[in-house]
């Protein structure tokens, strides 16, 4: 049986992408592997696999002990330049902070990326290609799926959301990256359609833009609600209330939460990013401002078919990165990890 240790803190601050993908990912293992891997989390203990979710400086340290460690294997979900309009540091401080990063990464024996455009943005730092493996996120139809048409209007009633709205739900951190400046907008100027945000502040004060943030929470047009951060079970609810997933970010890896709007069988509406491109293309509608997002929310609401077409894309979509599928990539992953370790 191979020995796996978790190196993670990515469940201590809610709403945050990385803490899904982390409970996934230990929710497969636990639920298809229990025969196959022995898994531990934050043990300092000898191990074959040793897996880093999270950069905390005692995870950094414990990377030295080469012999008890196994084989280190690093998570990505982030570069220095991602989390420009996430957290406002000291210049000086975040010069340090983004150093640390890349040395972390670089102390790993392989690295998991999430998208594989984040592929040579890695190798720019020094990175060697053969050290980086893609594996894209996936989340569990057994907690994120659609419900049926009596179970919706159920949850609509129960959210005091009209039958007859036109929902337009979004998730993650309220900050400058995600942006919640396009979002709100669109609400102000579209009061006969119901805007709904899930998500609040992660990184409390030092989000960037906090105060103006905060402002623009506390004081909403009627047709927009921001939720604050909600578990996962009344995420589902949300997904399954709304007609419309939109996504308006700057700047992404694979988020998480498109993969949920997309197992609940939500048509998804993103901005226009390349990024996107190598892991959804075909499967959802974008635009690439305030504008072209505007025009193709009116679209889809006043064409039924053209809503029911992208519905039909999401379904598609959330059986390519299914739990079953990943399940299959991560056990080869592992194994191979452990004899490269020995």
């Amino acid at each position: 049986m191979i020995k796996i240790n978790m190196f993670s803190s990515a469940d201590k601050v809610s709403g945050q992408g990385v803490g899904s993908a982390y409970k996934e990912l230990i929710n497969l293992l636990d639920k298809h592997f229990k025969d196959e891997f022995e898994v531990t989390i934050n043990k300092y203990i000898k191990t074959d696999v040793t897996h880093y979710h999270t950069i905390d400086p005692k995870f950094y340290l414990s990377t030295f002990l080469k012999k008890r460690r196994g084989r280190k294997v690093g998570y990505v979900h982030f570069l220095p330049e991602t989390l420009e309009g996430s957290i406002k540091l000291p210049k000086f401080a975040r010069l340090i902070f983004y150093r640390y990063v890349i040395s972390f990464y670089k102390r790993m024996d392989q690295i998991v990326v999430v998208n594989p455009s984040f592929i040579p943005k890695l190798e720019k730092y020094k990175i060697e290609r053969s050290k980086i493996k893609y594996i894209p996120n996936f989340v569990s139809t057994e907690t994120f799926h659609e419900k049926t048409a009596a179970q919706k209007k159920e949850l609509r009633e129960k959210l005091a959301i009209e039958q007859n709205d036109f929902v337009v739900f979004g998730n993650g951190q309220v900050q400058e990256r995600k942006g919640i400046d396009d979002f709100f907008k669109l609400a102000q100027n579209n009061p006969d359609i119901k805007f709904i945000w899930a998500g609040g502040f992660s990184f409390g004060r030092i989000t960037d833009g906090y105060e103006r943030y905060k402002k623009m929470v506390d004081n909403p047009p009627e047709n927009l609600t921001f939720t604050g951060i909600v578990s996962r079970e009344e995420l589902v609810d949300y997904y399954n209330v709304c007609d419309l997933f939109l996504l308006p970010s700057y700047d992404e890896l694979f988020p998480m939460s498109v993969l949920e709007a997309l197992s609940c069988g939500n048509p998804v509406l993103l901005r226009d990013l390349e990024l996107y491109e190598a892991i959804l293309k075909g499967y959802y509608e974008s635009g690439k401002d305030y504008e072209e997002l505007n025009e193709k929310i009116h679209t889809l609401r006043d064409n039924p078919d053209k809503l029911k077409e992208l519905k039909i894309k999401s379904k598609e979509a959330s059986a390519k990165y299914s739990e079953e599928n990943l399940s299959k990539i991560w056990l080869e992953f592992y194994i191979e990890q452990a004899k490269l370790g020995e």
